[in-house]
């Protein structure tokens, strides 16, 4: 039986297209809220269909010398063109790419995850570190 990190997928997300994707500062000032952002497909686009799409994406931060993670944010994409008429054939489509704001006291690692119905779970991180 594997363990449950050991479902997690990863790769160059240049080359991936189901990699979870952070940009953001990777240094931050202590006390002040920065904006980051989160995506899948950012340089090979992901199917967003009906068949084929992300379901979520989660960011934790793990704080360096945490014990665990905190989960910061969580963002589902609900709408892939579904409709009565058919698969692809509906009025709303939503993509995997979110915003948010954190405020960050120590440095380490933001962990970015996302799931695709197909291809299953994806993994990222990004070093943060702290000033002031």
């Amino acid at each position: 039986m594997k363990i449950f990190g050991e479902l997690f997928q990863s790769a160059d997300w240049k080359q991936e297209k189901h990699v979870p994707v952070i940009e953001g500062p990777d240094s931050v000032k202590k006390g002040e809220f920065t904006h980051f952002s989160v995506m899948v497909g950012k340089e090979i686009s992901h199917p967003n269909t009906t068949e084929h799409h992300i379901n979520w994406m989660e960011v934790y931060f793990l704080p360096d010398g945490g014990k665990y993670p905190f989960q910061l944010a969580r963002f589902e994409y609900i709408v892939h063109g579904e409709s009565p008429e058919g698969a692809n054939q509906g009025p709303a489509f939503t993509a995997p790419h979110s915003c948010f704001s954190v405020r960050l006291d120590k440095p380490g690692i933001l962990y970015a995850t996302s799931s695709c119905n197909i291809h299953g779970l994806w993994k990222s991180e990004k070093e943060v570190t702290v000033t002031g």
